[in-house]
């Protein structure tokens, strides 16, 4: 009987893979301006440059009593210096009058200093009286125990750079700007697209020879945790016009990721619709699991073909999808922590092909979980993957290997 099955016919190395789709990938230019508030993990398109001083006054960095340092010359705790006390200040306050010779204002950390004042005396070094006498028990010098107008940020700094990765403590320091807002770069928008008449949404009842879509909800966890925004779009059926009505659809985003149709079927058409309208840089790894995997571009936008079974497709979106939108994301590359732990039991590899085998961690050892391409357990019941280079059919048990952990 006749049959209209497409073979991939050859591959090409997993390196080789990852250079091609390295070299393609364009970091977003795309900017938005976002409120401070919303900007955690984000990447500064702009110079933070600081407007004014930060602090914009002097402040005491210590309790006690702002003074002139020359009135607690000598002063000891058995021959104190006495000053008289004529106010006192705390934070978010502004002295009435300043500090005269033989004088001392009481002040709270953080407030402004007075005029006339150039130090401050810890209160543990003093006594004050109820008649506004205080006792200064240690003498102190110009500038002690005082935090100078600018001493964090300067007017006219550069603060951060762009590109730089909004953290918890950068944010902190554009809000001691003053800053409401800030530009940063687009999160890559990546159209993720589910493809074949037998997949059905989660909460759909399944029909004859159906599966629930698990693609969809994995993907779109990976883009969200890199940097991207998932955009799900509707499952496309196997036909020519479905197809191209998705894949236009899609072209609205910034990356198109669809999983099913890159691997031999008759039925798989997507490829041919992408490649008529496009280029089809690579179709076919060789790697374990997620051989027919499909990389290219179409209207200028990048697309990943991912296999259909789940294991094959989450393993190339941690392998290749997340380098590629973090570099698109302007973020830096993810750094994957890993354990060196010896292997429990022997494991095969397929001859010529890099594999990504997933394991557990149990008593201290890496315990082989890889059940098959179509299993999501193979991924959701491991702590990690190993990977077996193409040149090595086996790793005997108590081989030390490096678990890349999830």
């Amino acid at each position: 009987m006749a049959t209209n099955m497409r073979p991939i016919r050859s591959t090409i190395a997993l390196d080789e893979a990852k250079a091609l789709v390295d070299a393609a990938v364009r970091a977003i230019d795309r900017t938005e301006r976002v409120p401070l508030a919303h900007s955690d993990g984000r990447v500064l398109a702009e110079p933070i440059v600081a407007a004014a001083d930060v602090p914009p006054f002097a402040r005491a960095a210590m309790d006690g009593y702002a003074v002139r340092a020359e009135d607690t010359a000598g002063s000891t705790r058995g021959r104190p210096r006495a000053l008289t006390r004529v106010a006192t200040v705390f934070t978010g306050q502004v002295a009435e009058r300043p500090v005269g010779p033989g004088e001392c204002i009481e002040i709270a950390t953080g407030a402004p200093m007075p005029a006339g004042a150039d130090a401050v005396v810890i209160v543990e070094e003093t006594d004050g009286e109820a008649s506004g006498r205080v006792q200064v028990f240690s003498p102190v010098t110009p500038g002690q125990n005082i935090g100078p107008q600018g001493a964090d940020i300067r007017r006219g700094q550069q603060v951060l750079d762009p590109d730089t990765v909004l953290t918890p403590s950068r944010i902190g320091a554009i809000a001691a700007l003053g800053r409401t807002d800030v530009l940063v770069y687009a999160r890559p928008r990546v159209a993720i697209l589910s493809t074949g008449n037998e997949i059905v949404d989660p909460g759909t009842p399944l029909g004859p020879g159906q599966i629930y879509d698990i693609n969809r909800f994995t993907l779109a966890a990976v883009v969200a945790r890199h940097g991207g925004i998932p955009v799900p779009h509707r499952t496309a059926s196997d036909t020519i016009a479905d197809l191209s009505r998705a894949v236009d659809e899609c072209l609205q985003d910034d990356m198109l990721v669809f999983s099913g149709g890159s691997s031999v079927g008759e039925r798989d058409l997507i490829l041919d619709v992408l490649a008529a309208r496009g280029e089809l840089i690579f179709h076919g790894i060789a790697v374990k699991p997620g051989k027919p995997t499909a990389f290219g571009r179409i209207g200028g936008k990048l697309f990943f073909g991912m296999p259909g079974y789940p294991t094959s497709c989450l393993s190339n979106a941690y392998v290749l999808l997340v380098p590629a939108l973090r570099r698109m994301a302007r973020l830096r590359p993810h750094a994957t922590r890993s354990l060196r732990l010896p292997l429990s039991r022997r494991v095969t590899s397929a001859p010529g092909r890099h594999q990504i085998y997933t394991v557990t961690i149990a008593d201290g050892a890496a315990v082989p979980a890889f059940k098959s391409s179509g299993d999501i357990t193979s991924m959701s019941q491991a702590d990690g993957y190993i990977e077996i280079p193409a040149e090595t059919d086996a790793l005997e048990a108590g081989t030390i290997v490096e678990v890349n952990l999830f």
